[in-house]
């Protein structure tokens, strides 16, 4: 390797890595951020907390590494081009193209192991990250409940006044709201002096224990004159115990990302023997529901050699004619209920089917989205490496200007492609690469202005045929008025 090779190579890994530790470190403060109401106030350990940042990082690097490539091919070509490097370079015969070819090979390799992170890495991460969330509280079932607040567990709003014990499973002052059939009324209020939460690893099952309280339960008389005496019922105990499902005191936010993590956890293997396993699914039963639907509505299937030799009684016009009054209504009645109920099995049946494709889409979108991860590499830097040679600007200023602008419009398209196609608006293979379209004729055009030595934006190709049209206009004109 030679010693341009070596210093490029050096500066641009140098320049990559301190950016890439900076841009992680602010996505890392975003994550908590997002999550600060799962961490705050919970009496996690710092073994707890290192574990759940540590199974959120991998999700950070689709992010983070694109646009570590793009601002570092800015900031090391730009303080090239900023310190005449690059002119005594070209002085000396090396082109751009051969300025870059170290460093091509760099991205390549970071490409691939981008890909393999994307692919094994991130998959059990995310596993890790979700199953983590919803078994915490097996780990630490009094996390879940704060002090001196209501908690929303299912159900139940549990408040406690202080917490003790090793494990803060001690409660001291407790009061329960406990709705009426998840209507969200609370119709029984408990208080109790002392409880205690008892829970086992091996069960989703959390137990509470109450001591020493005593309970209120409103009742809903059948006579509606008697509402306003606002009847309730009033008892006492000495130990109660309820049982709480952990799936529902692990009812955060993140349902959707339940569902989404599912496709997310999967590498491109496993991608693909579910995509065919949820296609033929969804052929079954587009089959058997058409068939099932000409069924209810007396379509038969037709057969290849038809009967013609029977004679069939030709039928009136009006078909109702031949029954009487009441066998007319009979059959309306009955011919309505048919109809409402085939359409609505149709609208059932038509959204069960529409959510089955948008999960397709969502499989398709993460198999596609681990390939893009690698090409966003090359992509970023061949967009950033002219632009830093172009505008002959390093540091910090200008090119991060640059990198956020670029690398703002390429997430909002993919993100804007991802949801589009998810919603079935376009094909998964289209919205997952249409950023990647989008910015690699603008990588095209940088490298080969960069290339030529052109600046940026050729004011001369704007200015010069205004300035001809003025021109002619001036020609055309003047000797008319000189001949008056």
């Amino acid at each position: 390797m030679k010693i341009l090779d070596k210093y490029l190579l050096k500066t641009f890994f140098f320049t990559f890595t301190t950016v890439f530790v900076i841009l992680f470190f602010i996505f890392i403060l975003q994550t908590v951020w997002l999550f600060i109401s799962e961490l705050a106030g919970k009496d996690l350990d710092l073994i707890l907390v290192v574990k759940f940042l540590l199974f959120s990082m991998p999700r950070i690097i689709p992010l983070v590494l694109p646009l570590s490539v793009l601002l570092a091919s800015i900031m090391t070509f730009g303080n090239l081009a900023e310190n005449y490097e690059f002119a005594a370079m070209k002085s000396s015969g090396i082109s751009l193209q051969r300025a870059m070819r170290s460093l091509i090979i760099f991205i390549f390799v970071l490409s691939i192991v981008a890909f393999w992170f994307a692919n094994n890495v991130i998959p059990y991460a995310e596993y890790k990250f979700v199953n983590f969330r919803k078994n915490i509280a097996q780990a630490k079932p009094a996390m879940a409940i704060a002090e001196g607040q209501f908690n929303d567990v299912g159900t139940y709003n549990i408040k406690v006044n202080k917490k003790s014990g090793k494990n803060g499973n001690h409660l001291t002052d407790v009061t329960i709201h406990e709705k009426a059939n998840n209507m969200g009324e609370n119709k029984t209020v408990i208080k109790a002096k002392t409880g205690e939460l008892i829970s086992n690893e091996k069960s989703s099952i959390l137990k509470l224990v109450l001591n020493d309280g005593y309970y209120y339960q409103d009742v809903t008389p059948k006579k509606y004159e008697d509402r306003p005496k606002m009847p309730f019922i009033k008892g006492k105990f000495k130990t109660q115990i309820i049982n709480i499902d952990l799936s529902e005191l692990n009812k955060v936010d993140d349902s959707k990302e339940s569902i989404d993590g599912t496709n997310a956890m999967l590498n491109v293997n496993e991608l693909r023997y579910t995509l065919d396993s949820l296609s033929k699914n969804l052929d079954n039963e587009i089959v058997s529901f058409s068939e099932n639907i000409n069924q209810r509505v007396g379509i038969k299937k037709s057969y290849s050699s038809p009967q013609k030799n029977i004679k069939k009684k030709p039928l009136p016009n009006d078909l109702l004619s031949i029954y009487s009054n009441k066998d007319k209504v009979d059959i309306l009645k009955m011919a309505g209920s048919n109809i409402s109920s085939n359409i609505y099995s149709i609208e059932t049946t038509q959204r069960d089917l529409k959510d089955k494709e948008r999960e397709i889409n969502k499989h398709y979108t993460a198999l596609y989205e681990k390939f893009v991860i690698a090409f966003a590499c090359f992509l970023m830097f061949f967009i950033g490496a002219p632009l830093g040679a172009i505008i002959r600007k390093g540091g910090l200023g200008l090119p991060i200007v640059f990198a956020v602008l670029i690398f703002i419009t390429f997430h909002f398209i993919n993100t804007f492609g991802k949801r589009v196609s998810q919603e079935g608006g376009m094909s998964p293979f289209l919205g997952s690469w249409m950023s990647s379209f989008v910015l690699s004729p603008l990588a095209i055009l940088l490298t080969y202005r960069a290339t030529n030595d052109n600046g940026l934006i050729n004011f001369d190709a704007i200015t010069t045929p205004i300035s001809q049209l003025f021109q002619k206009i001036s020609e055309r004109f003047l000797p008319a008025q000189k001949q008056k």
